[in-house]
């Protein structure tokens, strides 16, 4: 039997913006208050982490229930414009309704992102579907508080039986949250689990991969990469469990190379070749991927279709110019080894470096090398990844094709 969290109770305390913030912005959708815009006296300082408060403006007028975390450079987070509004389980339960009924005109088959964050109107909360199994990131502290509510409603409008709790990412030491994971519901998956995707199947390590297994938001891009793909020779870099590749292999592609520095990402990549029946076209590098371009153009390789989707190398603002060398420095790197006619496909998860930056140092990179390109595709996340119009955070991810 599951032990329930008390709901919290629905007197909330006050916390008040500060007469310089943008109150206007605030009711017009934008969902955070920084630190600096939030009057932090010692009443407000003194509240948990997590605590739920009706947020007034200067003139202590009420306009929101905000989540409240002063140890964050986030002090509030917008939870409901309805002062009115109960967070309780059956307000998830209404949240989590709205979202499935999105994915499910979406897709056929239930693998997707079911919540992203502040986008569906959970701040902070990510939730990604494999099935019967669900991973919540309770990435606020506010759902890490509520996660056994969140795991009840989930169960309740999904019908998942496995539920996992990824507490693991930058955004939780944000927050002050500790690292762990842990089961909420059922029992822990003891292989990856199979997930079909673009006539691909890859393999999600729901408890040890990276971030909850899975990247879902590259879905519309793989496919667009794999309608280029019949009869080429393709180079997935920094491939993790094999996005592009196999998407590629799906699309008619005459062989993959995937390239990464992690042998369990590869080898999760092999068993999906494998279950694809298409090993005999898919091959693996473990290595840096700087190092393993460098190698393979000292090695006279070339391909028809070259795809480098890294890490976010600008996660903040502070890291924006370096990021933006490296993502020139690859696109050097790459761009030699893309055959005469050949695609180059570059991705950037980095919300601090826009489309504009990202593009512009990517073609810098491909000029470098010597190469000249035209644009032909521009991709973004997919659909289950929506973007909140007024939080440029939420449009992280960019897909530039060109073709040299």
């Amino acid at each position: 039997m599951t032990e329930h969290t008390p709901d919290p109770a629905t007197t909330y305390a006050t916390v008040r913006l500060s007469p310089k913030a943008d109150a206007r912005a605030i009711r017009h959708g934008f969902p955070w208050v920084y630190s600096d815009e939030l009057v932090l006296d010692r009443r407000t300082k003194a509240l948990t982490p997590g605590t739920f408060a009706v947020l007034e403006d200067a003139e202590r007028r009420p306009m929101a229930i905000v989540t409240v975390n002063p140890a964050s450079r986030i002090a509030a987070r917008v939870m409901d414009q309805n002062i009115e509004a109960v967070i309780d389980t059956a307000w998830l339960a209404a949240k989590l309704t709205r979202a499935l009924a999105h994915r499910a005109r979406l897709y056929d088959q239930p693998f997707y992102r079911l919540v992203h964050a502040e986008a569906d109107g959970l701040p902070g909360v990510v939730i990604d579907r494999f099935g019967d199994t669900a991973v919540i990131q309770p990435n606020a502290a506010w759902s890490e508080r509520m996660v056994e509510n969140l795991a009840d409603a989930l169960a309740e409008v999904t019908g998942v039986t496995t539920i996992i709790k990824n507490g693991e990412g930058r955004a939780r030491s944000l927050e002050g949250l500790p690292e762990e994971m842990a089961v909420l519901r059922g029992t822990a998956p003891t292989a990856p689990i199979a997930v079909p995707m673009n006539g691909a199947t890859y393999m999600a390590d729901v408890m040890g991969g990276q971030k909850t297994g899975l990247f879902y938001d590259q879905r519309p891009n793989h496919a667009f990469a794999a309608s280029l793909s019949r009869g080429a020779k393709v180079l997935d870099v920094f491939s993790h469990v094999g996005g592009f590749a196999l998407a590629a292999l799906a699309g008619g592609a005459a062989s993959a190379l995937a390239v990464d520095g992690s042998e369990n990402a590869l080898t999760l990549a092999s068993a999906g070749a494998a279950a694809m029946g298409v090993e005999d076209r898919f091959a693996t590098r473990k290595g840096d991927a700087f190092a393993t371009l460098e190698a393979l153009a000292a090695e006279g390789e070339t391909f028809d279709i070259v795809i480098c989707d890294p890490p976010a190398f600008a996660p903040n603002k502070n890291a924006l110019e370096a990021g933006l060398r490296a993502y020139e420095r690859i696109a050097r790197l790459a761009a030699p080894l893309v055959a005469e006619g050949g695609y180059l496909v570059l991705c950037s998860c980095s919300h601090a470096a826009d489309l504009t930056k990202f593009r512009n140092a990517s073609a810098r990179g491909i000029g470098r090398a010597g190469r000249r390109g035209q644009i032909i595709n521009t991709g973004y996340a997919g659909p289950d990844h929506p973007l909140l119009p007024h939080l440029a955070e939420s449009g992280y991810l960019k897909s530039v094709f060109f073709r040299l």
